[in-house]
Parts: structure tokens; C-alpha cells; sequence
């Protein structure tokens, strides 16, 4: 009998355990209906790890991500830990995470949910069929790139900098796995940066126009200044199929696509490492929404995002598609019941509980099985 697979559960802050043991349960559904067995691990990570540790990520948890290589991520972070110096803050473990798990591409699926159009504040023909991904640089970029830091230029001013640089084989790397996710789809990438203003959107152009005509001809490719791409987004959407873009470009615009949609209570993530000799990746999996703390504790938080990534878990690390569609179909079989937690009620829905989401959505894949 082959291995179970192997799932790491960080469930970190705020509302993160609440979604993550719903997500368990349907862990566990799969493995009793459907065969699709799972080896779990838990740990602690963020806030829960400086409680107990003095760190938001112990070494040893460390080390257990990198062994097991498939992570489902929580959320971290809250009013307790705000005053915290930087490099001691709940969110610098799943930075820690992303930057030693070189997990340097960020998917985020932007899909509108036909139950889910009226939540949108756009016009429902704007975004009624909305299904775009957006690929963003994760471990490069501004974010990461040196110099860095506040200094002291005396005379009483102080001066910030940080520094936008991108190699070749980071954009390449990034563009690559654009490519490959345009192939599986309908065939169409848009790469996003500042080229008329910044030399490393310069490089990102040229660089991703290369990789295109050596390996990716069969893709259409268009260029898009990133601002530009911002207003598309809330004009025409569903122009787009895979958007490609850097760190900070991405962390934009992946908010602005995850409000075409509703909710961010909806929207799930991967974040990919490169893949090894055997195709396997190191990954990460988390929802969008954070760790909203003025939720937490009391059983009303949306669990369809992390249930969501646990279908992109299933999806690209697994290669499990027809599970993935499965846990994917009994969401979409939920919401058009009317069933809705708080944040994406509308009027003449049903509302219900975190736990009670989750109670509906394995009745549903029941009646699917």
C-alpha cells in the first residue's frame, strides 16, 4: 500500500483555528468516502508561537514544513502582538516560511461564484463567470531586495529605502509557471510591471518577452503597465486569464481582484516552490482573509477560503483534479442553497455558523459521492 500523503496544519491566529478544523473535517471526509488518505501534522505559528516559544516560528516547526512540504496555513497576528518590533511580529513566521521554502510564486484565483454576484460591488455583468489567477512574485522584489532600512541624515529628517531588484532567473522562473498555468487553461498571460518608469520593469518585460518566443509561443502574451491593469480590473475583468506581476505590483492587485468576488472570506492561495527532480514542490496553502480578530472565538468566521485552498492543495501538490473539483463543486452546491456565513449574507439567505458552513458543505459532498 502506498504512503499516506502528508499535510502540515499551522492554524495560527484569530480566526484560524475556527476555519482550519473545518477544513480537518473535510480532510477527513475525503479519506472516508473517497479513499484520499492524509498523514496530519499540527503546529503552532504566528502569535500562538511567541506565546509559547518567544518566536513566530520555532526552528523545529521549521524544519517539519520544509520535511513534509505541503502546508495549510491559517492566518497569524492580532491586537495582542501589534506593539511588537518588526522582526519579532506574528506575521514574520509566514514570511520565515515563504522566504526558506524559496515559495517564490503566489497563485490567487479570482472566481465569482454565481450565488456570489450580487455580493460583488461591481455590476453583475462585470463579473458574472469571473476566473482569473493572478501569479505573483513572492521572495523577490522590493519586499526582500537590499539596501533597506531608516537612517539618520541629520538636520532632523530621517530617510526610508528600500530597494526593487529582480534577476533574470527570478522573472523567468515566475513567468514560466504563468506559462504553464495559461497552457491548462485558455491559453493567455498578462504580464504587469512598470516599464516605463523603472529599469526592473524594463528587465521583467524583456526577460518575460524571451522566455515567451523560446518556450511559450502556443500562449498569447501581452504587456500591461501594472497601474493600467489596476483600472481593468474594476472596467473589463474577464479580459484576463493568468495575470503575471512582482511582489509589490501583485500584492495590490490580487487585493483589487479578491473584491471583484465579494468577499475576501472566499478567496484562497497557493504559494509554489520550484519544482525537483521528481516534480515535487514545496508548498503553501492559505486563505486571503487574515486573522480578523474582532471575529475570532465566536464561531461566525467564513471557512470556504481555507476549504478552498485545501482544494488547491489537492489540485497542485497532490494531483488529485478530480477531488480538488469535487470539494470545489460542493462549495459552489452550498452557496447556491442560499447558505451564507456573515460576511457574504444577502438578503433571503440562510445564515449560519462557522461550524454549521461546514456541517452543510459535507451533506452536500455527500449527496455528490
Amino acid at each position: 500500500m502506498a504512503a499516506n500523503r502528508q499535510i502540515l496544519l499551522l492554524p495560527g491566529d484569530g480566526i484560524g483555528p475556527e476555519v482550519m478544523a473545518e477544513t480537518r473535517r473535510v480532510i477527513d471526509w475525503l479519506g472516508k468516502k473517497r479513499g484520499v488518505r492524509f498523514d496530519i501534522a499540527e503546529d503552532i505559528v504566528g502569535g500562538a508561537a511567541l506565546d509559547a516559544h518567544g518566536t513566530p516560528l520555532h526552528d523545529k516547526t521549521m524544519a517539519k514544513a520544509k520535511a513534509i512540504g505541503c502546508v495549510l496555513f491559517g492566518a497569524v497576528g492580532g491586537p495582542k502582538w501589534d506593539n511588537l518590533p518588526f522582526a519579532q511580529k506574528p506575521e514574520r513566521g509566514l514570511l520565515r516560511l515563504r522566504k526558506e521554502m524559496d515559495l517564490f510564486a503566489n497563485l490567487r484565483p479570482a472566481v465569482c461564484f454565481d450565488a456570489l454576484v450580487g455580493a460583488s460591488t461591481l455590476k453583475p455583468e462585470v463579473v458574472q463567470g469571473l476566473d482569473i489567477i493572478i501569479l505573483r512574485e513572492l521572495t523577490g522584489g522590493l519586499y526582500f531586495g537590499e539596501p533597506r532600512g531608516i537612517t539618520d541624515i541629520g538636520n532632523g529628517q530621517r530617510r526610508g529605502v528600500n530597494t526593487q531588484v529582480y534577476t533574470t532567473s527570478e522573472i523567468r522562473r515566475v513567468a514560466e509557471v504563468g506559462f504553464e498555468l495559461a497552457r491548462k487553461r485558455r491559453r493567455k498571460v498578462t504580464s504587469l510591471e512598470k516599464a516605463n518608469v523603472m529599469e526592473s520593469g524594463v528587465l521583467w518585460r524583456e526577460e518575460v518577452t524571451k522566455l515567451h518566443r523560446e518556450k511559450f509561443s502556443d500562449v498569447a502574451l501581452e504587456h500591461m503597465y501594472a497601474d493600467n491593469g489596476a483600472m481593468q480590473l474594476v472596467r473589463n475583468p474577464k479580459q484576463f486569464d493568468v495575470m503575471v506581476t512582482d511582489n509589490l505590483f501583485g500584492d495590490i492587485l490580487s487585493d483589487v481582484a479578491a473584491m471583484l468576488t465579494g468577499s475576501l472570506g472566499m478567496l484562497p492561495s497557493a504559494s509554489l516552490g520550484a519544482a525537483d527532480a521528481t516534480g515535487r514542490r514545496l508548498a503553501l496553502y492559505e486563505p486571503v482573509h487574515g486573522s480578523a480578530p474582532d471575529i475570532a472565538g465566536k464561531g461566525v468566521a467564513n471557512p470556504l477560503a481555507m476549504i478552498l485552498s485545501l482544494a488547491m492543495a489537492l489540485r497542485y501538490s497532490f494531483d488529485l483534479p478530480d477531488n480538488a473539483d469535487a470539494v470545489e463543486n460542493g462549495v459552489r452546491a452550498v452557496l447556491a442553497e442560499g447558505v451564507r456565513t456573515g460576511d457574504i449574507m444577502q438578503p433571503g439567505a440562510t445564515k449560519v455558523s462557522t461550524r454549521a458552513m461546514g456541517d452543510r458543505l459535507l451533506a452536500a459532498l455527500d449527496r455528490a459521492a
